[in-house]
């Protein structure tokens, strides 16, 4: 058994400057910018209650786009259960997977971001 829930939008920013891209999307959502932790490098995070997936900016070198990361307590079996339905490994990066869907959509499998996994969809192998 394993648990997993949505844990953030990230938004991948195409751009030289990560802060101008997160003052521009704070405004453009009503987020405040939540402050910078010391190894946040490429990423930035709007504030978001803690019962809402998190808000990510991340500094990319692809197009710009909005994906999803999927949390979970046990990756290997969340990985195999999207395997199951379709979804194929890409590769795995620092702490997580990133994944396809079936129909191209790029998404992240990570362990829990958002705290305890209480709320979250409870799944049988």
């Amino acid at each position: 058994m394993h648990h997993s829930r949505l844990a953030a939008f990230v938004i991948d920013c195409r751009s030289d400057d990560i802060d101008e891209a997160a003052r521009f999307w704070s405004a453009a959502l009503g987020r405040a910018i939540k402050p910078i932790e010391p190894d946040s490098g490429t990423y930035r995070e709007l504030a978001a209650s803690p019962d809402e997936p998190m808000l990510l900016l991340q500094q990319v070198e692809h197009e710009s786009r909005i994906h999803l990361d999927i949390e979970s307590d046990d990756l290997e079996a969340e990985v195999t259960r999207l395997e199951a339905l379709g979804a194929k490994r890409i590769g795995f990066v620092k702490r997580w997977w990133v994944m396809e869907a079936p129909t191209g959509q790029r998404f992240c499998v990570v362990n829990p971001q958002r705290g305890a996994l209480t709320t979250a969809n409870r799944w049988e192998p």
